[in-house]
């Protein structure tokens, strides 16, 4: 039905169970190559078998830490054996899954034979502000055109964001809403601050309140609404096999906010339509129908590409798409790809630093300029950073386009030799400040660059991404700044992994190991993040919970005490029993004060840094999976639901002795 194209914009429903198999999955071919590593012929030891013991086990040391009494003692031994079960039955469903990992993989450059999918859902059509809401200019009511209308409305739904009291923000906005004004209001509306957005606000507040006070019946209507458009347009059949789509819907209009200063924000992100859309896919499928009286800007039949729609936004002019869910085939084939091409630098990296190192003392400034760059890109994982056209876009850098502004040499600071000070904002406008002993060749090398040069000159004025790309691809085939990122975080990963992991340590003290090795591996990549705004209200509840515990600990200990001396007294077999009882009660509540107070350190540790960035990115997932069998931790207390989607080709095929 063509006219469902156009309907409400919501969030897509997050799906718990998988697809229904409409057909579309097919077993591996039998006769394929496998490409996963061979397994050991003579391992007699069956891993699997060890994995559903590893299972039991994990979940049984959780019962007893979560155990409060006898009662609830006998009644999760009653639950053990449907706890193991339930975790079983995820793994009869990963069988059922399209095995990509086992065939044979295409021809370079072909990424499927064949494809067909519904096309894009649009924002819904704007709907008109009811009567009694008003819009004032200079303390009088002002009707508005629809098109106007509509642009105010995105920035009364911003209004107590700080975004909306930025200069840079307000004056994008204001240029870009007149745009969309009558001549009328044009010559009436000539001052942002003489506007009061105040009354179109509180009615898109109350809007958003009465959501939240919806009935069952109301939430369970738009539930069900969500998963009918899912089924219908969250799916592609991609060679004989139904695809998750990620983002089959298109953003709707609004107000562009940009990371950091952007000297975007507040421009106008127009709305989508047909005519801006190009739709790829293949010859012989059913090519999706654009809504009523609209058409596509053009059909591809592109099998070199990945992307079922494209489109070109307005305000950078970049090409936005609509792609495959990080758990297709599409998507977990790069990834591989991307860790194995950094498995590769890890045989020959030593001979591309011994490269770079005879080249700071090349006659050549070029060769001189790229040998350092290299060393920072490897040593202090900086990206390689792009040229972009000035004042387009928020004014970030990455190595190579470092200025001289963004650097200051030190011979000698807090008690370290040839420091080198960094201050710039890299990708996101995050800041990048770090203070890095350097080798003193280096050092000699970065004060030559700099010689008569302004602070607004480049650092490295004979050196872009694309030389230094073409020389990476001499030194190993499919080789570029970017591998030394996930190459150096992924080895750091393994390198943290086994100093930090402690054998006798229990699950939650090994999953504290884990994140603080990730953790090593978010510095070193400098991500960031804002504290939550609900960090110190969490920890305060988490910090009453562990003296809630201590005193129940202080209580558990006295009665353990008292029946010691009563048992001294009575010596007879029933007060034994209650030493006994009362010693299991002191274990179990140290255990769970001590859970508690691992989740505090983690939760404190991590407050300003984003883990998830680099786990999904930059670090090899058979890293972490090969580690988890090692130590008989559930893998789903390190991947949730979507990542272990995401990551199902490396769980499938690393061991516990996998290398990086």
């Amino acid at each position: 039905n063509n006219e469902t194209t156009f309907i409400s914009f919501c969030s897509p429903p997050r799906i718990k169970d998988e697809p229904d198999d409409d057909g579309f999955y097919a077993s591996p071919k039998e006769d394929s190559k496998p490409l996963k590593r061979p397994r050991e012929d003579d391992d007699t030891f069956s891993w699997e078998k060890r994995k559903e013991w590893n299972v039991v086990a994990c979940s049984n040391s959780f019962l007893l830490i979560l155990q409060d009494s006898k009662a609830k003692k006998a009644k999760s031994k009653d639950k053990k054996v449907p706890e193991a079960d339930k975790r079983k039955k995820p793994k009869k469903e990963e069988e059922q899954k399209w095995k990509w990992w086992e065939e044979e993989r295409y021809p370079e450059g072909i990424k499927w034979k064949f494809l067909e999918h519904k096309g894009p859902v649009f924002a819904p059509p704007y709907e008109p502000l009811p009567e009694n809401v008003k819009f004032y200019y200079d303390g009088k009511v002002m009707k508005l055109s629809t098109k106007a209308e509509e642009v105010a409305t995105f920035f009364a739904k911003m209004l107590d964001h700080e975004y909306t009291t930025k200069e840079i923000f307000r004056k994008n906005f204001f240029k870009d809403w007149r745009k969309e004004m009558t001549s009328e209001e044009k010559s009436t509306i000539t001052n942002l601050s003489k506007c009061d957005f105040t009354h179109m606000s509180q009615y898109f507040k109350a809007q958003s309140e009465a959501r939240k006070q919806m009935s069952k019946e109301e939430k369970q209507k738009i539930k069900e609404e969500n998963e009918r458009l899912l089924k219908e347009y969250g799916y592609c059949v991609m060679d004989n096999h139904k695809e998750r789509i990620a983002n089959f819907k298109i953003e709707p209009p609004g107000l562009f906010r940009g990371r950091g200063n952007h000297p975007k924000m507040g421009m106008l992100k127009r709305r989508i339509m047909p005519e801006d859309i190009i739709i790829n896919c293949s010859k012989d499928s059913k090519i999706p129908p654009p809504p009523p009286g609209h058409k596509w800007k053009e059909v591809r039949h592109d099998n070199k590409v990945t992307w079922l729609v494209s489109w070109t936004e307005n305000i950078q002019g970049s090409i936005k798409y609509i792609m495959l869910n990080p758990s297709s085939r599409i998507k977990g084939e790069k990834d591989w790809q991307k860790y194995e091409t950094a498995r590769r630098l890890k045989k020959c990296v030593d001979k591309i630093r011994n490269q770079y190192r005879e080249d700071w003392k090349s006659k050549e400034m070029k060769v001189r300029q790229r040998a350092v760059a290299l060393y920072f890109i490897d040593k202090l994982a900086l990206r390689a950073g792009n040229e972009k056209e000035e004042g387009e876009t928020a004014d970030t850098v990455g190595c190579c386009s470092l200025r001289v502004e963004h650097i200051k040499l030190h011979p000698e600071l807090d008690g370290q030799e040839y420091v080198v000070e960094f201050d710039f904002l890299g990708k996101d406008s995050i800041r990048y400040y770090n203070k890095v002993p350097v080798e003193k060749r280096v050092f000699k090398n970065l004060q030559l660059f700099m010689e008569n040069k302004q602070p607004e000159d480049d650092l490295f004025d004979r050196l872009n991404t694309s030389i230094l790309n073409k020389h990476l691809q001499d030194l190993m085939e499919g080789l570029t700044a970017k591998v030394f990122r996930t190459y150096n975080a992924s080895i750091t990963l393994q390198q943290q992994l086994k100093e930090l992991t402690n054998p006798d340590d229990n699950i939650p003290a090994k999953i504290l190991s884990y994140n603080r090795a990730n953790r090593a591996v978010a510095i070193l990549c400098n991500h960031q993040r804002a504290p939550p705004k609900t960090f110190e209200k969490s920890m305060m509840n988490l910090q009453s919970k562990i003296d809630a515990k201590k005193e129940q600990l202080a209580d558990a200990r006295r009665e353990l005490k008292s029946a010691k001396a009563d048992a001294k007294v009575r010596r007879d077999e029933k007060s034994k029993k209650t030493v006994e009882s009362k010693k299991k009660a002191v274990q179990r509540i140290e255990e769970q004060l001590m859970k508690l107070e691992v989740q505090a350190t983690d939760r404190e540790e991590n407050k300003q840094i984003a883990l998830g960035t680099s786990k999904l990115n930059y670090l090899d997932p058979r890293i972490s999976v090969a580690w988890c069998k090692k130590w008989g931790i559930p893998i789903e207390k390190i991947y949730n639901k979507t990542q272990r989607e995401k990551f199902a080709w490396a769980i499938d095929m690393a061991e516990e002795d996998y290398e990086f």
